[in-house]
C-alpha cells in the first residue's frame, strides 16, 4: 500500500530535526564537527558570515548541481533542510551556551559526540526512505554514485564526499587564522568515516521498518 503523505512527513522532518541536534551537538562537543559542517565553519568564518546565512548559500550552490544530475533528490525536504538545519544547529548551541550557560565537562562532550554521531546516521536515514527529497549535500554520494556508473556503493561515496570537504574546511580555516581544533577533531574524523555506514545501518534496520510498519496500518 501507498504510504500517506502525512506519515512521510512526519519521517522527514523528523530527520531533519535529528540532523540539526547532529550538528548543534558536534559543536557543543569540542572534538570537531561534521564534515559539511567543518567546511561551512571554516569558509563562513573566511567570510565573517553567520554559519547560518552561509550554510544556505552553500546549499543553494550545490541544489544548482543537483538539479542537473540528480533532480529526483529535490523535493520538499530539501528546501526545508536548507532553511531550517542551520539556523537550528545555531539555536540548540545558543539554548546550551548562552541561555542555560552549560559548561561542558569531558564525560558531557563524549556524550554530545556519541549522539552526533548516531543523530547524523539517524537523520539521513529518516529523510531518504521518506522520500520527499534530501538535503544538496546529501545528493552528492548520489552524484559521485551516478559519475561512476553504480561502480561505488552509496556508503564508500559519503567516504569520499566527507573527506573532501573536510579538506576544504581546514584549508579556509588555516587561512583566515582560525582555530582548526574548533572545527577538525575525532568527532570530524568519526563522521567522515563512519557516518555512510551508519545512514545504511540505519536504514536499513531502523527507518524502512518504521516505514514498512506504517505502511501496514495505512
Amino acid at each position: 500500500m501507498k504510504v500517506s503523505y502525512s506519515r512521510r512527513t512526519v519521517m522527514m522532518l523528523t530527520g531533519i530535526l535529528f540532523i540539526s541536534l547532529c550538528v548543534g551537538c558536534y559543536r557543543l562537543s569540542n572534538f570537531g564537527v561534521d564534515a559539511f559542517t567543518c567546511m561551512n565553519l571554516g569558509i563562513s568564518g573566511f567570510l565573517h558570515m553567520s554559519f547560518g546565512t552561509w550554510q544556505l548559500i552553500m546549499n543553494a550552490v550545490i541544489l544548482v548541481v543537483v538539479f542537473f544530475t540528480v533532480r529526483k533528490n529535490i523535493g520538499a525536504g530539501t528546501i526545508i533542510n536548507m532553511v531550517c538545519v542551520g539556523y537550528g544547529a545555531d539555536f540548540i548551541c545558543w539554548i546550551v551556551e548562552d541561555m542555560l550557560k552549560v559548561e561542558a565537562g569531558l564525560p558531557l562532550r563524549i556524550l554530545f559526540l556519541v549522539s552526533g554521531c548516531l543523530f547524523a546516521g539517524l537523520g539521513v536515514a529518516f529523510y531518504i526512505v521518506a522520500d520527499m527529497g534530501i538535503a544538496p549535500y546529501d545528493s552528492v554520494a548520489f552524484i559521485i554514485q551516478k559519475a561512476l556508473k553504480g561502480k561505488i556503493q552509496f556508503q564508500y561515496a559519503r567516504v569520499c564526499s566527507d573527506v573532501a570537504v573536510i579538506i576544504i574546511g581546514v584549508f579556509f580555516c588555516l587561512v583566515s587564522g582560525g582555530n582548526l581544533w574548533e572545527i577538525v577533531g575525532i568527532g570530524t574524523i568519526c563522521n567522515a568515516c563512519f557516518n555512510g555506514p551508519l545512514i545504511q545501518f540505519f536504514r536499513g534496520h531502523v527507518s524502512e521498518p518504521i516505514l514498512h510498519n506504517k505502511e501496514k496500518s495505512v
